[in-house]
């Protein structure tokens, strides 16, 4: 068997994978339905497995052949990035761009940067989520995604640095001269405060320990709260403390509507990262946006 008849049968098998059809396969590659079934049997044969369940209905994908099918788009997905890189040199930035984010630091700070951004490429066009779950950007089709903190499981991803920033434990005015102002650690098992949940370790402080090191602390949780918004909300109805990234909640440090607290302990660096798909690596969207934000990071403009 030539390396033509191998490709032609991986070709075969991945649009009969997608489709889950031999028909539709077939349409696809304007070759005959039975064409397409001979080339994903010598494909079977050659590598000494069942890839496809046949009925007289339906296909369906053995685990090996979901095992297969997996690898063979993430290869494909880089073949495509890389022409698109040499295509790239004459052509303009343009295409969908697709981006996650935490939501607060997403309509805060970066929505603003990025509709710029935007304005700057005309044929390019945005698709913006904010959510502050953790998203895998493989699994949800995102082409780049900007995180707290860096990504635990690294495959497959490719993560950038973009700024770091201090957080810091805030409280409402009403809720300090209600329940007092925590001078201490220990003081704070007194007090009310508020947190995000999830897998990601969110219902966690990261303050100093003696010796300046950071750790994770888990205060006393009164509320918790799926999203940044809502938790620095509730935090100026004055129903807690909350720590946050200075950024989100600078503007209301600066009218009093609320005040930090703990700052010896609390001012922990936190790391911001944009997180990316290696198959996304060498599309120019994205990395246009990437090094735009690293420069925005540099300026001060993510902080």
């Amino acid at each position: 068997m030539t390396q033509v008849d191998q490709l032609n049968g991986v070709i075969a098998f991945v649009h009969s994978a997608e489709a889950l059809s031999f028909t539709a396969a077939a349409a696809k590659l304007g070759i005959t339905k039975s064409a397409v079934g001979k080339s994903v049997t010598k494909l079977e044969e050659r590598l000494g497995i069942k890839l496809l369940h046949r009925s007289t209905r339906s296909l369906s994908l053995t685990p090996d052949g979901e095992a297969y099918f997996a690898s063979l788009r993430h290869a494909l997905g880089e073949i495509e990035a890389a022409e698109t890189t040499l295509l790239s040199k004459s052509q303009a930035i343009s295409g969908r761009l697709r981006i996650d984010a935490p939501a607060a630091f997403g309509r805060q700070i970066l929505m603003p940067l990025l509709l710029d951004f935007s304005r700057r490429y005309s044929g390019l066009t945005l698709s913006l989520s904010f959510t502050d779950k953790i998203v895998d950007p493989v699994e949800e089709g995102v082409d780049l995604t900007v995180r707290f903190g860096e990504t635990r499981d690294c495959t497959g991803l490719i993560s950038k640095k973009l700024t770091e920033q201090p957080s810091v434990v805030v409280a409402a005015p009403s809720y300090l001269e209600t329940r007092g102002t925590p001078q201490s650690v220990a003081d704070l098992q007194r007090h009310d405060c508020i947190c995000g949940f999830g897998r990601d370790n969110s219902a966690s402080w990261r303050i100093k320990d003696s010796n300046g090191a950071p750790i994770r602390y888990l205060p006393p949780v009164s509320h918790q709260f799926g999203d940044g918004e809502a938790i620095v909300a509730a935090t100026l109805a004055g129903l807690g403390m909350c720590q946050m990234p200075r950024s989100l909640v600078r503007a209301h440090l600066e009218t009093g509507a609320l005040v930090s607290v703990l700052d010896e302990i609390a001012d922990v660096p936190v790391s911001v990262y944009a997180v990316w798909p290696v198959t996304r690596h060498l599309l120019p969207r994205v990395r246009t946006v990437v090094d735009f934000l690293a420069e925005k990071g540099r300026q001060g403009e993510l902080d």
